[in-house]
């Protein structure tokens, strides 16, 4: 009786949460209801962490070399097409880099951004095969607590914002970090191509840099919009979620450049640039 009253009051709570949904991503696909991606990220998590490591333990290492040379590279041209997409359809033509709200307009702007905004959040569930390409070639220290959390919780959250809104100043982070990821995954292409591409790798640190840089720019500017007492941006919870992660991320890469640059040392496994380091 307990367990059917709480069914209850769930379902309703889900429905009266769900009908203000922008209806305008309700046909597109992993959008209808959480639940197909949860039972995605769930077997991700399960087979990275236990049915992967168990399948491959008696197994040698696969060779996966053309595939991840492959996927680095076809992930810089996905990442070069969503950062133009974004610039497009708001960032270069008309936004203006401080409370810019969500249009849930028809028009074809408005349109192109909810497209732009699906892309990016189904390109996290293509970047899930970066820890598979880990437990693959069993390297099973490279999948940390932090790098799958990091992989599972992005397309998580960036379902609700999809959902609710697809545009706006929340899309800012998504628009730098695909710039960055065209130099990252660039660097991890080059790294999968072996030992005689290594002489082309000696800017591994600016690329450290980089992606400090793109924390501080989203942290500064999520950071500047609380400061506007006028802003109507119609779901502020997402604005907390951005800048958390912007604040804990810079913090994570701070802490690995004062490890590899300052003091010498072997970086911590958990900072994802690191992960990358021998792929």
């Amino acid at each position: 009786m307990v367990f059917s009253d709480l069914t209850s009051r769930t379902v309703r709570f889900y429905d009266n949460w769900i009908k203000d949904a922008d209806p305008r991503v309700e046909d597109l696909f992993l959008m209808s209801s959480p639940l197909p991606q949860t039972v995605i990220l769930g077997l991700y998590v399960y087979f990275v962490t236990s049915l992967g490591p168990k399948l491959m333990e008696n197994r040698k290492p696969f060779e996966l070399k053309k595939a991840m040379i492959t996927y680095n590279f076809l992930i810089v041209l996905f990442s070069v097409y969503m950062c133009y997409e974004f610039v497009m359809s708001g960032w270069g033509t008309g936004y203006s880099f401080g409370c810019d709200i969500v249009d849930y307009s028809q028009t074809p702007k408005a349109l192109r951004m909810v497209h732009t905004c699906w892309l990016y959040y189904f390109s996290k569930f293509i970047e899930l095969l970066d820890t598979v390409f880990f437990v693959l070639r069993k390297k099973n220290s490279q999948v940390t607590f932090l790098h799958v959390f990091h992989h599972t919780i992005m397309p998580w959250t960036w379902w609700f914002g999809v959902k609710f809104a697809a545009g706006g100043l929340g899309t800012f982070h998504a628009m730098v970090n695909s710039a960055v990821h065209v130099v990252m995954y660039t660097y991890y292409g080059l790294c999968a191509m072996g030992p005689a591409y290594q002489k082309y790798l000696w800017w591994k640190k600016h690329l450290t840099s980089l992606q400090l840089v793109q924390f501080v720019i989203v942290t500064i500017h999520m950071g500047h919009i609380f400061l506007m007492e006028d802003c109507k941006y119609q779901y502020p919870i997402f604005m907390y979620i951005i800048m958390s992660y912007g604040c804990i991320f810079l913090l994570l890469f701070l802490h690995f450049w004062y490890c590899a640059y300052t003091k010498g040392q072997r970086p911590p496994k958990t900072i994802r640039s690191e992960n990358y380091k021998n792929k």
